[in-house]
């Protein structure tokens, strides 16, 4: 007996077409502030500045200004894919020299790394990198913004002077994560009740509560008004960098001030008759390209959803790309939990996509609250190898190696889509496995959705397996890897939580995780 849980419960979603655009995003509220720029006759890049913006209030353990993250979009009036990098790096004042290992044998919680003293690599001030969100959304603003800055940030703030509603799902994933919140006077005095207690109504309580986020409202009321400048230079700089240091950290004035966004081009994967555009460098995407480039060595798969041999393969590619991943890129991140992102995807009217992946790696991040400015910091600074000498070890300015992989792409006989995840190293494998049911299967965006879905993102031949696949395909993938079945479920997700947009014919869609009680797919509204 593994769990207690239902096994005749079954959880959908509809998904609707439209000639209008959609949003699908990982929280209904977030989704809903982007559809309805769209509807004001903005470019799918204005949804995602707003939606972004939006679900970092809804969504603060996840996501938010102080995060890092990447965009890849699809622009129909040229035909061509863009990538906008804007990932977390380290403070130039960072010395690994404060980051000392335990030496006693202890693994840190995610990594299979040595642990750091204090867990300061983890938690706390010194765990804060330099963020990217607010630049890479003014980068792809500047570039295809049709409509005002101010107009797609307020929404945000408007959420935060609300408060995020205080539900069961918001009190479950705090009450996950109390007892480090509350050693954090700002971050316990935001999410807990006396500063112990998740924030949650009672079993039968109908009163709705909210959270008090009204330093966060104040901060992205004044990006909205004076644009990025005021984050990375403005008076918001100078209060973050206090607070960081205040706390212990070494954000510096400085590297808020030198950190750029980039555009990059994407990387091009063709796979059985259709395209995938993924992001380079220090992202999922090199890997997902090395599982399609493995991919392509197995057979054309049968006609019909992924049989057993076709998710065989489907196993064999990502344990094979992932092996190459863990040796050669430096990403030793242990499966067992998968780091705390959000994902959304965007389709306007016109056919333009954005695929919008956003995090600030841990759940809740850094555990810690600035509170001048109302922000839950990030712990970017978990991305590094603590030992010296590793391909991805601590130092000062460097890039942080990243797991997200948003795409665009088509299919054979002109489909389009975006896609992407959140959930650590398992993003990648859900991403594929959605791209492959929409190009090699012929899935519609909704079947490829609710379809059963592996994970296979170790190095010891351990795969998670959807417990409702058929039994000749747990069958042949027991034959090969050391294999544990797992529900769909809303928490602990055992696979990663996607959001999608399909385009076909004019008509538009989207769909989110099934097992997701808060994502959804938000359609414009069409006069």
């Amino acid at each position: 007996m593994t769990d207690n849980f239902s096994n005749t419960h079954r959880i959908t979603k509809q998904v609707i077409a439209t000639r209008g655009g959609v949003v699908a995003a990982q929280h209904r509220r977030a989704a809903e502030v982007g559809a309805a720029v769209l509807e004001a006759g903005g470019d799918a890049v204005d949804a995602a500045v707003a939606t972004s913006f939006a679900i970092g209030v809804v969504e603060p353990w996840m996501s938010g200004p102080a995060a890092g993250g990447c965009m890849t979009l699809w622009r129909a009036d040229t035909g061509r894919a863009e990538v906008v990098d804007y990932g977390m790096r380290s403070p130039l004042a960072l010395n690994p020299a404060d980051y000392p290992l335990t030496n006693d044998g202890r693994v840190a919680d995610l990594f299979p790394w040595p642990a750091v003293v204090d867990d300061r690599n983890i938690t706390g001030a010194g765990a804060v990198a330099v963020p990217g969100v607010v630049a890479g959304m003014d980068l792809a603003h500047r570039r295809h913004g049709r409509l005002p800055w101010r107009d797609l940030v307020r929404p945000a703030a408007a959420l935060a002077e609300q408060g995020l509603i205080a539900d069961w799902y918001s009190g479950l994933l705090t009450a996950s994560t109390a007892k480090a919140l509350s050693r954090d006077a700002d971050a316990a005095r935001m999410f807990l009740d006396d500063g112990v207690f998740a924030i949650v109504g009672g079993w039968t309580d109908t009163q709705t509560r909210h959270l008090d986020q009204t330093a966060m409202a104040r901060t992205l009321a004044q990006i909205a008004e004076e644009g990025a400048t005021a984050f990375y230079r403005g008076d918001i700089a100078q209060a973050l960098v206090r607070d960081v240091q205040a706390k212990g950290g070494c954000l510096a004035l400085d590297d808020l001030a030198g950190y750029e966004a980039a555009w990059a081009e994407p990387l091009v994967l063709d796979h059985r008759g259709g395209r995938l555009y993924a992001p380079p460098g220090l992202t999922g995407g090199p890997t997902m390209a090395a599982a399609v480039a493995e991919l392509a060595k197995a057979a054309a798969p049968a006609a019909g959803g992924p049989g057993a041999a076709s998710t065989l393969a489907m196993a064999r590619a990502l344990h094979a790309a992932f092996d190459a991943r863990l040796r050669g890129m430096g990403d030793h991140k242990s499966p067992r939990q998968p780091g705390c992102t959000t994902h959304f995807s965007i389709v306007d009217r016109h056919g333009n996509f954005c695929s919008v992946t956003q995090t600030l790696l841990s759940i809740f991040g850094s555990r810690v609250v600035s509170p001048s400015t109302g922000l839950l910091l990030n712990n970017g600074i978990m991305w590094f190898d603590p030992e010296p000498g590793r391909p991805n070890s601590l130092g000062p300015g460097k890039r942080c190696l990243a797991n997200y992989c948003p795409v665009v792409g088509h299919t054979a006989d002109g489909r389009q889509f975006a896609l992407g995840a959140s959930g650590g190293r398992k993003i990648l494998g859900a991403v594929l496995q959605l791209a492959d049911g929409l190009i090699a299967h012929g899935m519609d965006l909704e079947t490829a959705f609710h379809a059963p879905r592996i994970d296979v993102s170790g190095n010891q031949r351990q795969l998670i397996a959807d417990q409702s696949l058929p039994a000749a395909t747990l069958d042949a993938l027991r034959a090969e890897f050391n294999v544990t079945t797992a529900r769909r479920q809303p928490h602990p997700f055992a696979f990663a939580c996607p959001a999608g947009v399909e385009r076909t014919a004019g008509l538009n869609r989207g769909c989110t995780e099934t097992a997701s009680p808060w994502g959804d797919a938000v359609a414009e509204r069409m006069g």
